[in-house]
């Protein structure tokens, strides 16, 4: 099923356990200044054990937001997989904008400023994001300067971290997709 923004969907509990585990590896970091989540229940549910490790409280952004998939929203994959524009969406993402929804370009542009925004309100600070896959992979691929059409290649996973340093010198990019491992090390060379 494609989720999008469909309101009431909560963690199931392996999506609590992955929560759980990636608040354990943020330990890790000496410091967080804030958590910023979507405002979508799953979202801010990963993002409380977070915020409760560190005693800060989960601000909600609707800049985070999952992809508006329109009409597609709640529907099954494979059902929108047998769609002639399902191959626009994975070829031309770019060129798209979902029934009654918001374009992928769109969202490109809401989630990056919706990064540089919280960037700018903590210079120079550590700041846990808890966002959605697609919106993810799409500021991973502007902070890599990589076409949005190419944004179908960058994986990420439920609960894997992805860290993009930012400063006066333009985004970093130090991981994308980590679902294990020591956080501790992951800092600009």
């Amino acid at each position: 099923m494609l989720p999008g923004r469909a309101k009431g969907l909560h963690l199931a509990d392996t999506g609590r356990q992955q929560a759980e585990a990636v608040a354990e590896r943020l330990r890790a970091l000496p410091k967080v200044d804030a958590v910023y989540a979507s405002p979508l229940e799953r979202t801010r549910e990963t993002a409380a054990p977070i915020a409760k490790a560190r005693a800060l409280k989960v601000v909600a952004d609707r800049g985070l937001l999952e992809c508006d998939f329109g009409d597609w929203t709640g529907r099954q994959l494979k059902e929108l997989m047998k769609l002639p524009e399902w191959s626009t969406v994975q070829r031309y993402p770019s060129g798209f904008r979902f029934p009654n929804g918001e374009s992928f370009a769109e969202m490109q542009t809401r989630i990056t400023g919706a990064v540089a925004a919280v960037a700018a309100r903590h210079p120079g600070g550590t700041v846990v994001l808890v966002s959605h896959a697609d919106p993810i992979k799409a500021a991973v691929a502007s902070a890599l300067g990589t076409h949005l059409d190419l944004f179908q290649r960058i994986v990420i996973s439920p609960c894997s971290v992805t860290t993009v340093a930012y400063g006066t010198g333009g985004p970093i990019v130090l991981n994308v997709n980590s679902t294990t491992g020591d956080l501790g090390a992951v800092k600009p060379s």
